[in-house]
Order: C-alpha cells, then structure tokens, then sequence
C-alpha cells in the first residue's frame, strides 16, 4: 500500500504534465500525458487514470512487464531545497479499452480509445 502525503496531492494539483515510462524490447519507453486530465477524471484511492489515445507500443509493453513509472513536477509547490518539487510514482499498469473505466474516461475525452489504469505501488518524493 502506497503511503500518500500532502505533497503528492498539491502535485496532482498543479502539475503541468506527467511523464510515463514503461519497458520494452528495446529498453525504456517514455509518453506523456497532461495533469489536467488526470484532474478531470479525479485520483481514486491508489488508482490513477488517463485517457488512453495511441499508446500501442505502451500497451504491448505492459502486456509483457505490468511496471510502470510516472513522474510529476511543479514549481509551484515548493520543495525542500528549492522551488520546485517532484514525484516518482511506481506500480502496476494495463490500457483498459472496455468496461466502467473505459467508458467514463472515453465520455470525458471521445479522442481516447481508453484509459491507462495505473495501481500505485510506491511514491518517492524528488527534489
């Protein structure tokens, strides 16, 4: 169970952009989606879902590894040392594109083709 502080809220809150990173065949692969997405669709306990446009090849890959890691960045929370803070976001993933889930994120977004569902193992606090 993912232990969740204030810090990893106010990120949610204001990140720009969430960096998504899977691995394939030919070492890591790397995607991107924006924090105000994940806002609309709302963090759900140790659940976090995105719309899901293309993401084939981020598909495939968890298919074969299930892990999946997100980094989120702002500078508008302050971190410890500086502005600016950060967080790791590791856990499980899979691209849901039947069922709830994919229906919701699909009414919300109609350019998606389903969602990433990503189960939060573990949050690290960067910078």
């Amino acid at each position: 169970m993912a232990k969740f502080d204030d810090v990893y809220y106010d990120l949610w809150e204001n990140t720009e952009f969430v960096a998504i990173t899977t691995k394939g065949e030919d070492g890591p692969h790397v995607v991107g989606n924006w924090g105000d997405y994940v806002r609309k669709l709302g963090l759900r306990d140790e659940t976090i879902v995105m719309p899901a446009g293309s993401y084939h090849q981020t598909e495939k890959n968890l298919s074969q590894d299930n892990r999946v890691t997100l980094l989120i960045a702002s500078r508008q929370v302050h971190g410890s040392r500086t502005p600016g803070q950060g967080c790791e976001i590791t856990g499980t993933g899979e691209v849901v594109t039947s069922g709830a889930i994919a229906d919701e994120v699909k009414e919300n977004f109609p350019w998606a083709r389903g969602a990433l569902v990503v189960q939060v193992e573990k949050v690290t606090t960067q910078l």
